[in-house]
């Protein structure tokens, strides 16, 4: 087959390649870019600088932040939530974040009496915490949208019975893995304690004649 004569070859060009310091800004550009997305939307990792939560969580564990979760559906009893100041904790000057246990779910009605907390009049199962709570608190009612939030070390925790409720759009997310140290690496378990239990006695209940 012979080429037409009006036909001009085709000549073949070799992109000039780019110079490296170009490509390693781009590299570095496009990871930030990344690291961002998925530090706002998807996950990010944190720290514990205090004893709050303990046994659960011990000081300086690291933690895996979770944030999607509550995107598809409404926080549950038992969750280690991560959330930002309120506007009563950012009346007393705190920036950081804090890291509790919802206990109180929108129109749970919550009380804490004789080292119980009772949950809408029933005993809620707690063999995460500490010590059994040295006060009183309640009964309270928690409204719509908003959460309760109490640490797992109840006597030394600075949590919402003193200053009140979290509403939900100051949760960051939900502690999902603990990765540091690796001798306690893992899942946390948020099923614990998750649904009150009914006391055996209700006469001891002193809470079912809440309205």
């Amino acid at each position: 087959m012979t080429r037409s004569l009006d036909q001009k070859p085709v000549k073949t060009t070799h992109p000039q390649p780019e110079n490296p310091w170009v490509e390693a800004a781009k590299t570095i550009i496009t990871a930030g870019v990344l690291a961002f997305g998925i530090r706002t939307f998807v996950a990010e990792a944190r720290y514990i600088p205090s004893s709050s939560m303990e046994p659960t969580l011990q000081i300086n564990d690291r933690l895996i932040i979770e944030k999607i979760s509550y995107h598809l559906h409404d926080p549950k009893r038992g969750d280690v939530v991560v959330f930002n100041p309120t506007d009563a904790l950012k009346a007393k000057n705190f920036k950081d974040a804090f890291i509790k246990r919802i206990i109180g779910l929108p129109g749970d009605t919550i009380k804490i009496s004789n080292g119980i907390v009772y949950v809408n009049g029933d005993k809620l199962s707690e063999d995460y915490i500490a010590q059994k709570p040295d006060y009183e608190y309640g009964p309270a009612k928690v409204p719509e949208g908003q959460y309760l939030v109490l640490g797992d070390n109840r006597n030394n925790s600075y949590d919402s019975h003193y200053w009140g409720f979290v509403p939900k759009e100051k949760f960051v997310g939900r502690a999902f893995v603990r990765f540091w140290p690796f001798n306690r690496l893992g899942v946390l378990d948020h099923e614990s304690g998750e649904q009150p239990t009914p006391l055996k006695d209700p006469s001891t209940n002193t809470v079912k004649s809440l309205k």
